[in-house]
């Protein structure tokens, strides 16, 4: 096993914030993919607590209007990429984190089964941060090293097309490694 990950797929690179949110994989399915999303609670704003509320099923549907839509959602990811680079992990890479929702990849379907999902703080509408893309490439080299059939990266809008749009059109591609040396 890599050093950077526990047997379960916890990193210590990352602040741990157990998510219930989650799952085991299907028996000897491979991870396979890397899903790219963007998130921000309330829409549009960042810094604040309401992702890691959401996640953890704490989200307060007072708090905010938006959130009354939302609170009741059972909803996780992996990785959660902060403004400032910030890295925390919600769910081990070794269990199915419900990030991805109805989707396929490549002619598979129930992407969860075979991914792991990474949220950056953002929004389709607004840049990333220089702090975000360098964590996320740290991110893509550690799990690159850990889990070796891991040889795909796609956003939720490739995986979901007609249902999601993130990580959106200022997501900038050309900065992130690919998962395979060509």
């Amino acid at each position: 096993m890599n050093p950077d990950f526990d047997s379960a797929g916890w990193t210590a690179a990352a602040r741990r914030i157990d998510s219930p949110n989650c799952d085991p994989r299907p028996d000897e399915t491979a991870i396979t993919l890397l899903v790219i999303h963007n998130i921000s609670l309330p829409p549009g704003q960042f810094g604040g607590p309401g992702v890691e509320q959401l996640f953890t099923n704490r989200l307060d549907p007072a708090a905010h209007p938006y959130y009354a839509t939302i609170h009741g959602l059972r909803v996780s990811a992996h990785f959660f990429l902060r403004r400032d680079g910030e890295l925390i992990q919600f769910v081990p890479c070794g269990q199915r984190a419900w990030h991805a929702g109805a989707s396929s990849w490549r002619g598979r379907e129930r992407c969860n089964d075979f991914s792991i999902g990474v949220e950056l703080e953002g929004s389709d509408d607004q840049p990333f941060t220089d702090a975000q893309y360098a964590a996320l490439n740290e991110l893509i080299q550690l799990l690159r090293a850990a889990y070796p059939s891991l040889v795909d990266l796609a956003g939720h809008s490739d995986i979901a097309p007609g249902r999601k749009t993130d990580p959106g059109p200022n997501f900038d591609w050309s900065r992130v490694q690919p998962l395979v040396t060509p």
